[in-house]
Order: structure tokens, then C-alpha cells, then sequence
């Protein structure tokens, strides 16, 4: 038995990995073909593409009666996002950022941050409140395209053509979501029984161990990205993805089911996630330099490893 599970964990990374670099493939394409900016892409499709994995697992374990694994799948998978794959992606391909607007992004990812600590504290994210937060990321995704529209005609961005024809670009995504779904799938059934198996908690099942398979797809994404030499999809991806979380995957979960919040999540967990956040724009500070460098990478991965080891000794 527990051969055929890690069989589903290997079988999962490399449908993760696969459908990854197709997304960001079609997700380029996609920006050619609309002429929009490919950190809005980042932003977007390719956000709610590789978020794809935390909504099935948030919603599953909501309806299942587990809110420790639904939050802590997010918050971890947030923190995940920046220590873990950023810091990844940086050690390899030092990260450049230029674009003015990703301090927007990272307002609005600070924003939900906030909001999911201050609708938690009384222990209980409320169905209202899941609307609330799924009405901004709609607010969230029209004010990014209105405003990557007004910058590429400001600016007269010159636009690449595309190499493959529109309904083939949107195919590929389509198809390297669906990818990303099955891949995820695979790694946190299989990695979650291991780990329960192995008498590790709900909550810290949640926010390691499943957080982590659900980042797979930021981790292929932004690596892929990375190689191509698309950066603004790199980081878009991670900022973006983050931000989705919260809204989108959190408002979406609690507007069908209410959720418990443990107050362990509350005052320590998300602490650590607005830290790390916060510790995000300062390495991206100043922004016409904007590199986060092979050095910061590692910071950012030691810091992910004190995490880890603080959740299961603390």
C-alpha cells in the first residue's frame, strides 16, 4: 500500500511539472494574442490556473468537516509561495522586477492578508465575510486589466506576435489546468495519507505537507517562466496566486460552507506569513533595480526551514 502512494506522489510532481510549463506557454500566448501585459497574465490566468489545486482541496476538506486543512492549506501555501518558491527560483535565475504596478500587487496581497486575520479572529470565517472576499478578487482582476490596458497604450508597448493561433493558446491553458487539478490531486492524496499515517495534526498536515503539494504548481510555473526569461510571470504568478488564495479560494470555501479558524492559525501562522510578505517588498526595494538576488533566495529558504521547524516543535 504504501508503494502505490508514493507511486501517486512521483506521478503527481511530474504532472505538476509538465502542466506548469504548458501553462505558462499558453499563458504567453494569451497576452500576444489580447495585448496584455504578461505580468497581468502572471496575475490572472496563470494565478488561477496554479490556485487550481488549493480550491479543490479547501473546498474538500470544508464539506469534510477538517477547516484546519482548508486554512491551513492556504496559509501555508502562502508562505510556501515566497520562502519556498521565490527563495527556489531566485537561488536559480536571480529575479528582476521592474514594473511599477507590482507594488500595487503586493498592497492588495498584504490587504487579503490582513482581512483573512481580522475575519478569523473571532474563530470563524462566516459566509458573508466569504463574500466579501470573493467580490474583491472580482474588483481585483478588472482593475488589472483596465489598468494594463491603459499602461500598454501609454507607454506603446510593443507586443511579440503570436506564435500559434488563439483557440490553440486558450486549449493549452485549458488543458495544463486540467493537468494541474490531477496532478495535485495525485500528491496531496497521497502525501496526505502518509503523513496522517505518520500521527502528524490536521492543521500541520494543512499548512506542510498538503501546503506544499498545492504549491507544486507555483514552484513548475515560476521555474518555467523563469527559464523563459518571462520574470513579470515569475513574480506576477507568486503575488497573484497569493492573492487568489485568500479571495478567491478562502471567499469561495466560506460562502459554501462556513469554516472554523484555530486559534493557533490566528496567532501564529499568519503571523508568519505577513512577515515573510512584508520581508518580500523590502528585497524588492528599490524597484528600478528591482532584483531579488541568489542571497536573498536563500534567506528566504532559511527562513522557510525555521517555519517548518517551528510548526512541528512549537
Amino acid at each position: 500500500m504504501n508503494l502505490l502512494l508514493y507511486i501517486k506522489v512521483i506521478a503527481g510532481f511530474g504532472l505538476l511539472f509538465a502542466s506548469g510549463s504548458y501553462l505558462v506557454k499558453g499563458g504567453v500566448e494569451l497576452s500576444r494574442h489580447f495585448r496584455i501585459s504578461p505580468l497581468v497574465v502572471g496575475l490572472t490566468v496563470v494565478a488561477f490556473g496554479t490556485s487550481a489545486p488549493e480550491l479543490f482541496v479547501s473546498v474538500a476538506a470544508g464539506f469534510s468537516d477538517v477547516p484546519d486543512i482548508s486554512i491551513g492549506n492556504i496559509v501555508g501555501s502562502n508562505i510556501a509561495n515566497i520562502a519556498l518558491i521565490l527563495g527556489s527560483v531566485a537561488v536559480v535565475f536571480p529575479i528582476s522586477v521592474k514594473r511599477p504596478s507590482v507594488l500595487y500587487d503586493w498592497a492588495v496581497m498584504m490587504l487579503s492578508f490582513l482581512l483573512l486575520y481580522f475575519f478569523g479572529m473571532n474563530g470563524k470565517l462566516q459566509r458573508f465575510e466569504g463574500i466579501i472576499l470573493f467580490g474583491l478578487i472580482i474588483a481585483y482582476i478588472i482593475w488589472s486589466l483596465i489598468y494594463s490596458r491603459r499602461q500598454s497604450i501609454k507607454n506603446e508597448e510593443v507586443f511579440q506576435k503570436p506564435e500559434m493561433r488563439l483557440w490553440v493558446s486558450v486549449l493549452i491553458v485549458v488543458l495544463s489546468i486540467v493537468g494541474l487539478y490531477f496532478g495535485a490531486e495525485w500528491l496531496v492524496a497521497g502525501s496526505s495519507e502518509l503523513a496522517i499515517g505518520w500521527g502528524i495534526s490536521e492543521r500541520v498536515v494543512g499548512i506542510s505537507v498538503v501546503a506544499f503539494g498545492t504549491s507544486i504548481p507555483e514552484l513548475a510555473t515560476s521555474l518555467a517562466a523563469a527559464l523563459k526569461k518571462e520574470m513579470d510571470i515569475s513574480v506576477g504568478n507568486i503575488i497573484g496566486s497569493n492573492i487568489f488564495n485568500v479571495f478567491s479560494i478562502l471567499g469561495i470555501t466560506a460562502t459554501l460552507t462556513p469554516l472554523r479558524v484555530s486559534e493557533r492559525v490566528i496567532s501564529f501562522d499568519i503571523w508568519w506569513m505577513m512577515g515573510i510578505g512584508i520581508l518580500l517588498m523590502l528585497f524588492m526595494i528599490p524597484l528600478r533595480k528591482g532584483l531579488i538576488t541568489r542571497f536573498k533566495g536563500i534567506i528566504l529558504l532559511l527562513i522557510y526551514i525555521v517555519y517548518i521547524w517551528a510548526l512541528f516543535k512549537l
